[in-house]
């Protein structure tokens, strides 16, 4: 399987705990090999967000942000739109934007989301990977 990239957006304060329960559980259930994550990614309003921080630690993955500029280029491939993330952050979709902009920019090729946005009561997550062909 090719590497997974989690885009991740969450509430001001959203604890690690949280984050991790909620990647954890959505990869158990999509039976996804958490071996295979190679990097989180969210927007950069939340860069100073200590959970996000946390999790990348505990993980032992490299942790990125993105403007709000360069995850607008992911708009169309969004399964959703959301008014109110864009209210906040000027982006549709924090979660899965990320993701994609994470992929492309660690793999060669084009990304998709492997996992569309899932939510947890202060966090939205889903997964992108570069498929190889055939996977």
């Amino acid at each position: 399987m090719p590497a997974l990239y989690v885009g991740l957006g969450c509430r001001r304060g959203c604890p690690a705990e949280t984050l991790e329960g909620l990647l954890r559980r959505s990869f158990a259930a999509n039976a996804l090999p958490l071996d295979r994550l190679a990097g989180i990614a969210s927007i950069g309003l939340k860069h100073d967000e200590p959970g996000l921080h946390a999790l990348a630690r505990a993980l032992d993955v490299p942790l990125r942000f993105f403007s709000a500029g360069e995850l607008a280029q992911f708009e169309a491939r969004l399964s959703q739109r959301s008014a109110i993330a864009f209210a906040h952050s000027g982006c549709y979709g924090v979660a899965e934007s990320a993701a994609l902009a994470l992929a492309e920019r660690r793999s060669a090729g084009p990304a998709s989301l492997r996992l569309p946005r899932t939510l947890a009561a202060d966090a939205s997550l889903a997964v992108a990977w570069v498929p190889t062909f055939g996977g």
